[in-house]
């Protein structure tokens, strides 16, 4: 059993933080100020070749696993980008995994070089107002009608819709009365985001203004045949290969902007001097800082346990929602407590550490709640009966 990362991970942990470097704490504190979607920096990733990092090389990607795509976006929000930059180029990375696992030959090479390559920004449409996490209830219809399918409903939550090219798009194909159980019937769709049928709405949000939320009105959108992945009511099946992935690198995510609040309390502490000494010799203020290296140290593990997992094509439900779950909390608690460690000064938006508290809330929320989690854990894993 070999916990080291290898040659290669290192490089690229070592090459994503030179690209990150460019971009300080100060270009990010602008971000979150002012708004705008932080293309030099998405710009700058494409550029290094890294969007491709799960897509195989034979369409223009690198062709590695969801291992070294944690690595990185880890090493993204650590560096001081945060959710800012990780979702700026997090669907680019782990969405289109469905078009590699379930798409043609003639799809794969139509669809991922654009990704690859930066050319085209993707978003992934799944979540409607009045479902939530209930998937199967979804009420967005695509009816086929000849060569292509006119598609009705709304979307919600919708991260860079303002600024997408393509949207990877669930919606039921089949009436839930008329299929044998929930979980068919639905159909993945990956296609040209056509903005004459797709109203956008931004939401106004707390933390992240640099990456858009939105909720889509979608009217008689046309998308060809050609566009659906793999087969027609499969679609739920398919945007698994999505799902646990995402939970994997929002883990990752989570525990680099812990990792980096908790490297700023630490820096604080030190040099913060009260009564004469720092603060950081009070074991009050040590001994919360401490728990929370220990806390991410342990949710990094299980972070790459999961992804060393689905590397392997091993059942990884169980450890990515638990990676997911133990990130997000550690992630959450390590901010919170920089906030604490700084005083009034962390109330204050130049020491950045306020800004971290309201983007962590992301990956503690998203994309699946904490209580859902442990639902699932509870029944999947420990055979209790369903709760929900």
């Amino acid at each position: 059993m070999d916990f080291a990362l290898t040659a290669q991970q290192e490089s690229i942990r070592d090459a994503i933080a030179k690209i990150c470097a460019r971009f300080d704490g100060a270009y990010w504190l602008t971000r979150d100020r002012d708004g705008g979607f932080p293309h030099e920096f998405y710009d700058a990733i494409a550029k290094g070749g890294w969007l491709g990092i799960c897509i195989p090389e034979a369409f223009g990607g690198a062709g590695l696993g969801v291992s070294e795509a944690a690595i990185m976006m880890r090493e993204i929000s650590e560096s001081g980008a945060g959710m800012a930059g990780a979702s700026s180029v997090h669907m680019n990375v782990f969405g289109l995994n469905p078009v590699v696992v379930f798409g043609t030959d003639e799809q794969r090479r139509r669809m991922l070089p654009g990704i690859v390559e930066g050319r085209e920004k993707a978003c992934f449409a799944v979540t409607e107002p009045n479902t939530g996490l209930n998937t199967t209830q979804l009420k967005t219809r695509a009816i086929r009608q000849g060569g292509k399918y006119i598609v009705n409903g709304q979307k919600v939550w919708i991260s860079t819709a303002q600024v997408a090219h393509k949207i990877l798009l669930l919606a039921r194909t089949t009436p839930l009365e008329d299929v044998k159980t929930p979980t068919h019937g639905l159909s993945l769709f990956y296609t040209d985001f056509d903005r004459s049928r797709i109203a956008v709405h931004e939401i106004e949000k707390m933390g992240r203004k640099a990456v858009d939320s939105n909720e889509l009105f979608i009217s008689d959108f046309a998308v060809p045949v050609e566009d659906r992945i793999g087969e027609e009511g499969r679609g739920f099946e398919y945007i698994l290969h999505g799902m646990n992935p995402e939970r994997v690198l929002i883990a990752a995510e989570a525990i680099g902007l812990g990792k980096l609040a908790l490297s700023r309390a630490a820096a604080y502490a030190k040099q913060r001097v009260v009564f004469n000494w720092p603060i950081g010799q009070n074991q009050a203020i040590q001994h919360p800082l401490a728990k929370n290296w220990m806390d991410l140290e342990a949710a990094w593990l299980m972070t790459l346990s999961a992804a060393w997992q689905y590397d392997h094509s091993l059942p990884c439900g169980p450890a990515a929602n638990a990676a997911k779950y133990l990130a997000g909390e550690a992630g959450f608690d390590a901010c919170q407590q920089a906030v604490m460690t700084h005083g009034g000064f962390g109330y204050a938006k130049e020491y950045h550490v306020e800004r971290y508290l309201r983007e962590v809330m992301i990956p503690r929320i998203a994309p699946i709640s904490p209580q859902l989690i442990l639902s699932f854990i509870a029944e999947k894993v420990l055979g209790l009966p369903k709760s929900y």
